[in-house]
C-alpha cells in the first residue's frame, strides 16, 4: 500500500468584517463562537495576522494573488479584479484540484471580472442581500430563498456532495456576514436581548494628541450610525452619553447575531468533514477579510491602520501538520495565504508572489529571517461615507508608524489633506491613544522606523508619496 500523502483538501472559510476580538478563542469579552473556536482548539490560532489594506475588495485581491494592491490592480472598492492574472485557485485547479467558490466575491462582475480558476462558482453581486439573495451561478442570475449565511453553506455542502472523492478539492466558502447593515436571521433575533454588551476601554476616546485624520473620520458610534443600522427610534429623553450607549448596544447585538449564524454554519461544515471521514486530510481555515472597530476608539468600520482594523483572525486546522490548541505569535499577512495553500498542496509558488508560505509556522517553527515588520497602505482617500485619509505605514513588534499622506492620486475625487505622522509605542500604549511622533525621546526610533518603512516599501515594489 502506498504511504505517499495525498494533497490536502482545503476548506477556506472567510467572513466579512469579523474582528478577531469578537471570537471566543481570541479572548472575546463580547461574543461566543463555539464552532469557530473548535478550529482553534483543534489547530492553531495566529495572534499577529494582519491585512495589507483594511477594506474588502483590496484584501480579497491580495489573498487571491499573494500580491500587494498596487500590483494586483485593486487599490480601492472602485477597482475591479482582472481575472486574467495568476491566482492560487487557478494553480490548484491546474494541478488537479476541484475548485468551488460560494458566497461573497466583491471583485466585479462580467467578462474578465467574473471568478476564474473555479469549476463551480455562485457568488453575490457586490455586497449582496442578507435575505432571499440574488446570486450569480456560473454567470446566471438566480434568487435563493432564505438567509444568506445558511444559503452559502447549503450550496457549499451540495457542491461537496457532488465532488469526485478521488481528487482533492478547494472550497472557498465566503460569507457576507457580518457586513453592515447588520440583519440577523429569525433564529438569532433575540440573542443577547437581556444582556449588555461590554463597552471597550477606548469607547469614549476624545482623539487628543492624535492626527486630524482620527478626529475627522465619520465612523463614530454616537454620531454616524444611521437609521438603517439602528432599525428603531431610541427611547426619549436620553442624555447624549446614554444615547451613545444605546446606539452601541443596538449595533453590537445585531453584529453579534449575524456572527452567530456564521458560527452555526461553520459547525455544519466541520460536521460534514467528520461524517465523510476526511477531517484528517483537510486543511480548514477561518478568517475575515480584515478587522473591524467594535466601538474601539468610539468607532465602527475599519480602514485605519489601528490595531482593531489591521488585525485579522486566522485560525487553521490541519491534523497532519498542526498541533491542536497551538498559538503563533510570528507575523502573518493576507498576502501569505496564497503561497501557503500552494505549498501545502505541493504546487510551485510563483516567484512573483510577494507573500511567504506559513507552513513552517503551522509546524511550530519560526524560520531564521522571518519578518518582524509589515507594510500597510490604504488608498481610498476621504471616500464617503467614512472620510479616512489615505495613508501608509509599518508595524513592528513594538512600534507602529503611520504616514497620512492625504492625497487621492487619482483614486478618488477628494481634495488633499495636510500630511501628518503618528507613532505608537505598542508596549507602553497598546490601545494607541498617545502619538509620540514629536517626542524628543523617540527621535532615534522615528529615524529607524522611517528607514524600515523605506525598505519595506521598496521590497513591496511600492513608491513613497511626496
Amino acid at each position: 500500500m502506498s504511504t505517499e500523502k495525498k494533497q490536502p483538501n482545503i476548506v477556506f472559510i472567510m467572513s466579512d468584517d469579523h474582528a478577531a476580538h469578537a471570537i471566543g478563542s481570541y479572548g472575546s469579552k463580547v461574543n461566543r463562537t463555539p464552532n469557530i473556536d473548535r478550529i482553534a482548539q483543534e489547530g492553531m490560532r495566529f495572534d499577529r495576522c494582519y491585512c495589507t489594506n483594511s477594506i474588502c475588495a483590496p484584501s480579497r485581491a491580495a489573498i487571491l494573488t499573494g500580491l500587494y494592491n498596487h500590483l494586483n490592480g485593486v487599490e480601492t472598492l472602485g477597482h475591479k479584479f482582472d481575472g486574467r492574472q495568476t491566482t492560487f485557485p487557478k494553480l490548484l485547479q491546474a494541478s488537479g484540484y476541484q475548485t468551488g467558490l460560494i458566497g461573497k466575491w466583491h471583485l466585479g462582475h462580467g467578462g474578465d471580472h467574473d471568478p476564474t480558476g473555479f469549476d463551480y462558482w455562485c457568488v453575490l453581486p457586490g455586497q449582496g442581500d442578507y435575505h432571499n439573495p440574488l446570486m450569480y451561478e456560473m454567470g446566471r442570475e438566480r434568487v435563493f430563498p432564505g438567509y444568506v449565511s445558511d444559503i452559502v453553506t447549503d450550496i457549499s455542502l451540495e457542491w461537496l456532495q457532488r465532488r469526485d472523492p478521488n481528487r482533492p478539492f478547494l472550497l472557498m466558502c465566503h460569507h457576507k456576514a457580518p457586513h453592515r447593515p447588520w440583519e440577523p436571521d429569525d433564529k438569532h433575533m433575540s440573542l443577547y436581548e437581556d444582556e449588555d454588551i461590554p463597552e471597550p476601554d477606548t469607547f469614549d476616546d476624545d482623539y487628543e494628541n492624535r492626527s486630524e485624520a482620527a478626529r475627522r473620520a465619520t465612523m463614530r458610534v454616537e454620531r454616524d450610525l444611521d437609521p438603517i443600522d439602528l432599525k428603531r427610534e431610541p427611547p426619549p429623553n436620553l442624555t447624549p452619553q446614554q444615547l451613545k450607549r444605546w446606539k452601541y448596544q443596538r449595533y453590537m447585538k445585531d453584529y453579534l447575531r449575524c456572527i452567530a449564524s456564521v458560527d452555526d454554519n461553520v459547525g455544519r461544515l466541520l460536521d460534514y468533514l467528520d461524517r465523510e471521514g476526511i477531517a484528517e486530510e483537510t486543511l480548514v481555515v477561518y478568517t475575515s477579510d480584515q478587522g473591524f472597530f467594535l466601538g474601539d476608539h468610539g468607532w465602527y468600520d475599519k480602514r485605519f491602520m489601528y490595531e482593531e482594523s489591521l488585525r485579522m483572525p486566522f485560525l487553521v486546522r490541519y491534523p497532519r501538520e498542526v498541533r491542536p490548541g497551538s498559538a503563533m505569535d510570528a507575523m502573518a499577512l493576507n498576502v501569505d495565504f496564497a503561497p501557503t495553500f500552494l505549498d501545502l498542496a505541493g504546487v510551485d509558488i510563483p516567484s512573483e508572489m510577494q507573500g511567504s508560505s506559513l507552513r513552517p509556522l503551522l509546524q511550530g517553527r519560526i524560520p531564521d529571517g522571518w519578518r518582524t515588520s509589515m507594510y500597510y497602505r490604504y488608498w481610498e482617500h476621504m471616500s464617503q461615507p467614512h472620510r479616512v485619509a489615505s495613508h501608509y505605514g509599518i508595524r513592528t513588534q513594538r512600534y507602529k508608524l503611520i504616514y497620512y499622506y492625504g492625497q487621492s492620486l487619482g483614486m478618488t475625487s477628494y481634495e488633499a489633506t495636510p500630511p501628518e505622522w503618528e507613532l505608537f509605542d505598542l508596549e507602553r500604549d497598546p490601545r494607541e491613544l498617545n502619538n509620540v511622533y514629536d517626542s524628543p525621546a523617540y527621535a532615534q526610533i522615528v529615524r529607524e522606523l522611517k528607514e524600515e518603512l523605506s525598505r519595506l516599501q521598496a521590497e513591496a515594489k511600492d513608491v513613497p508619496v511626496h
